[in-house]
């Protein structure tokens, strides 16, 4: 739940809700069908999406191993479903708090920053034509925090097994 949120429920016994607090609560639940319904055409829409962005990436990257690009298509889907999961609870620090652990140090042990900085770009560029400015606005926290766990320099972690190769419907 959106921390903000949650602290206003943590101590009922010592006061009602201020004004404040009583309007950031009704700004949350005025927005939240918007999310919602957001949400819903993301997952709806995601293999589609997903896949124009692949074929992109597949276009500015044909030198690439395939395998490479599945990883990378990979980090990418589940950044994209955690950024809208973030967007729906209105918590951009879910992003980072639940990708920080892995996704830097899968992109630095596969070496896939240079694609993961293109797919961003894409997944940016693909959502911005299909989706609402203010649609954009609710996503771009969640995919900004993705993108930037990526370019940060961390050390590199010890590389896991190696994933099997799917085709990309596989990967939906």
């Amino acid at each position: 739940m959106n921390p903000k949120l949650a602290a206003l429920f943590e101590e009922p016994e010592k006061a009602y809700l201020k004004a404040d607090e009583l309007n950031t609560l009704s700004q949350f639940v005025s927005s939240l069908p918007e999310r919602i319904n957001f949400y819903q055409r993301l997952r709806n829409e995601e293999v589609t999406l997903m896949q124009t962005v692949a074929n992109s990436l597949q276009q500015q990257f044909p030198q690439v191993p395939e395998e490479k690009l599945k990883r990378s298509l990979q980090s990418g889907i589940l950044m994209v479903r955690y950024a809208a999961m973030a967007m729906l609870i209105d918590d951009a620090n879910l992003v980072t708090n639940r990708l920080a652990t892995w996704l830097p140090e899968i992109a630095e042990a596969y070496q896939t920053k240079s694609i993961d900085a293109a797919l961003y770009q894409l997944i940016k560029t693909q959502f911005a034509g299909r989706f609402s400015p203010a649609q954009m606005a609710l996503l771009s926290p969640g995919l900004n925090a993705a993108e930037r766990l990526v370019a940060s320099d961390q050390a590199p972690a010890e590389p896991e097994e190696e994933i099997t190769s799917e085709s990309l419907v596989g990967l939906f």
